[in-house]
């Protein structure tokens, strides 16, 4: 599991079955460094599945991978990414 930053909202051209009842929102993964001043410097993002309702700017922790599927079994859906939590506050001191 990663931190990362909400940068945005992707959107698809078609609609696809699976991301039914969710959208997908583009984060920067976050290193330590990166979590104490809140703010990436990355240009590199990823595509997570949100159904939690994050916004634009907010730290998240995301699972990626084949456990970024699990929450879906049986059912397959086609994520990399899916947020696992929205965070309200972080100490990293």
């Amino acid at each position: 599991m990663r931190f990362a930053k909400v940068i945005g909202t992707v959107t698809l051209s078609q609609s696809v079955a699976e991301f039914e009842a969710a959208t997908l929102k583009a984060v920067v993964p976050l290193n330590l460094e990166e979590l104490q001043k809140k703010d990436t410097s990355s240009a590199g993002f990823l595509v997570m599945w949100d159904e939690l309702g994050v916004g634009y700017g907010d730290i998240v922790a995301l699972s990626e991978g084949g456990e970024a599927a699990q929450p879906f079994r049986p059912e397959l859906k086609p994520v990399d990414a899916y947020n696992a939590a929205i965070l309200d506050e972080l100490d990293v001191s």
